[in-house]
């Protein structure tokens, strides 16, 4: 997939796309159900018109700009959010730096100077509460009357339901934070997973009896933590399972971010620089301090003993 990064205000934002577009625009953090159905949406209608299929994204989130003690914990990175859209079958995605430029561009800049110059625009596919433009004044009827303008047609997406629930991505925060690793899956359509390489750690797995992998997570604050049964895929010898603990350590005088460890069953070897990516299965624990290390080795025996067992049933 083809990326483009643009700032909007700068000389260099977006050169213009090269062919007319079927666009899709959001966040898509988690790029769950719903954001899969927009999708679909995008690249049935470039398939039927000889168009790109593409998305407009931001970068920041939106509400980390303009709320950031209150804006939500974002469900992927930047990276892993371009690699599900991928995923999907769309060929290209401009990511649209946030800034004070972009929030306050009234909305029919946004359509007239990126959608329609810029992106080229054919055929455009947002949900029906999409909003966008300074003080979020542009709505789908606006949307509908600068298509007619410009030549462009609008679809809007009523969203997926799942559990009698519109999918999105608070309702997989609120599974992520909950423990509800199925749940989570449910609405995502695949387990919740965090990619990141493989970093040096203090060794201390090792000295414990338990080597672990850690991974360098770049989620500042990731929507769960605790121990977790995993699978992890892009090793060397494929996939393994293995048990996980995202948090902050607190049994080993605590860290200042968040660190993923991850044990893997049935295997030795030397993994650092390598990307992993580890989905989280199933939540055996929170995360809790112990009073000693030997204390803290027991409770690992248990978590690998109830990790195994879940992964035998």
């Amino acid at each position: 997939m083809l990326v483009f990064r643009g700032f909007c205000g700068s000389r260099d934002f977006f050169r213009p796309a090269p062919a007319p577009t079927a666009l899709g625009i959001g966040n898509f953090d988690g790029v769950h159900l719903g954001h899969q159905t927009l999708l679909s949406r995008i690249k049935a209608a470039a398939n039927a018109r000889s168009l790109n299929p593409a998305v407009l994204t931001f970068e920041p989130h939106p509400r980390e700009f303009l709320a950031p003690h209150s804006a939500p914990t974002r469900l992927s990175t930047l990276r892993e959010k371009l690699e599900r859209i991928a995923g999907q079958g769309i060929e290209c995605a401009y990511v649209c730096r946030f800034g004070a430029a972009l929030a306050a561009c009234p909305a029919e800049n946004f359509v007239n100077d990126i959608l329609v110059d810029r992106l080229r625009v054919a055929h455009l596919v947002v949900g029906d509460d999409f909003r966008f433009g300074a003080q979020r004044s542009g709505d789908i009827a606006l949307l509908r009357r600068l298509g007619q303008q410009h030549g462009f047609t609008v679809e809007t997406l009523s969203g997926v339901a799942c559990a009698g629930k519109r999918v999105s991505s608070s309702l997989v925060r609120q599974a992520l934070e909950g423990g509800d690793m199925e749940a989570a899956a449910r609405l995502l359509g695949q387990p919740y997973a965090i990619s990141g390489r493989i970093v040096p750690g203090r060794q201390l797995g090792r000295r414990l009896g338990v080597p672990t992998a850690n991974i360098r997570v770049k989620h500042h604050r990731p929507p769960l933590n605790g121990v977790f049964a995993v699978e992890v895929d892009g090793l060397p010898t494929g996939r393994r399972t293995g048990v996980a603990n995202l948090g902050l350590r607190p049994s080993l005088g605590g860290e200042m971010a968040p660190i993923l460890e991850v044990h893997l069953f049935d295997f030795s070897g030397d993994l650092y620089g390598v990307h992993i990516c580890v989905r989280f299965l199933h939540k055996l624990r929170d995360e809790q301090a112990f009073a000693s290390l030997d204390a803290l080795r027991q409770q690992i025996a248990r978590d690998i003993v109830s990790a195994k067992h879940y992964f035998s049933h």
